[in-house]
Formats: C-alpha cells, sequence, structure tokens
C-alpha cells in the first residue's frame, strides 16, 4: 500500500471541496482506493490530503497527471504543494 501526501493553501475550502468530490471518479480511474482530507485549526483554506493506493507507481501517475493539474486549477489551489510519497513499513 502507498500513501499520497498533499499539503496546500487553496482560496476558498468549500469551493476546493466541491471541486475535489467532483473528482472522485478520476482519482478511482487512477487507482485511487481512498482518502482523508484535513484542515489547519488556524486556517480553514490550508488542507492536507492522504490518498490511499495499491501501489507507488499509481500514486506517481495520477501526481503528475495533467487531469489533476487541472483540478488543482479549477479547484483554486493557490500555493505550490508539498508532496509527499510515503509506503507503509
Amino acid at each position: 500500500m502507498a500513501t499520497l501526501f498533499v499539503h496546500h493553501k487553496v482560496k476558498d475550502y468549500a469551493a476546493w471541496r466541491k471541486v475535489f468530490d467532483d473528482l472522485t471518479s478520476m482519482r478511482t480511474g487512477y487507482g485511487c482506493t481512498g482518502h482523508k482530507v484535513f484542515q489547519s485549526p488556524n486556517d480553514p483554506n490550508e488542507i492536507t490530503i492522504f490518498t490511499e493506493w495499491k501501489n507507488v507507481d499509481q500514486a506517481k501517475a495520477y501526481a503528475t497527471s495533467s487531469d489533476l493539474a487541472e483540478g488543482m486549477k479549477n479547484a483554486g489551489v493557490m500555493s505550490q504543494p508539498d508532496v509527499a510519497f510515503l509506503v507503509e513499513a
């Protein structure tokens, strides 16, 4: 199992969340098996997302896709995301 960690700031959480939820089938198409979304207690527009994958290759394919880049643009992502690929130990 692999996890893709993404942390960034968005213009408006509610607008971002709608786009994120609308793209569930796209993520599933890349192999995503689940996700968790977290907000900073000090800034609800600062978010961290953990998505789960069967393997790191699927996570990397999604993370580098034009589909994700377009989704992030449409969702109002304001900052360069911090990204990490993690594997279960």
